[in-house]
């Protein structure tokens, strides 16, 4: 597996896909960066939300960014798939 691969996670706070991707992730003792964009305020919130809406058109959570790939909901299929394991 290849634990290099850069990870982003744009989530919510309140949603239990974000948090089960959460747990996917750590379980794998994956490194990522994740940001729970509810709990942002004013510019970093607006900004981060224009980060997710050019991953994703919809700009719906949770958003995860491997690599190059762009999966969006909790599709631990593809998720696994893009992570290499």
């Amino acid at each position: 597996m290849n634990k290099e691969r850069k990870i982003k996670l744009y989530s919510l706070s309140t949603c239990s896909h974000c948090r089960a991707i959460k747990k996917l992730l750590e379980d794998g003792t994956w490194t990522f960066d994740f940001v729970d964009v509810d709990l942002l305020h004013g510019k970093e919130r607006r900004d981060t939300l224009e980060e997710v809406r050019q991953l994703n058109k919809r700009c719906s959570f949770p958003t995860i960014r491997i690599g190059d790939r762009i999966i969006v909901g909790y599709r631990e299929n593809d998720i696994r798939e893009a992570l290499g394991s």
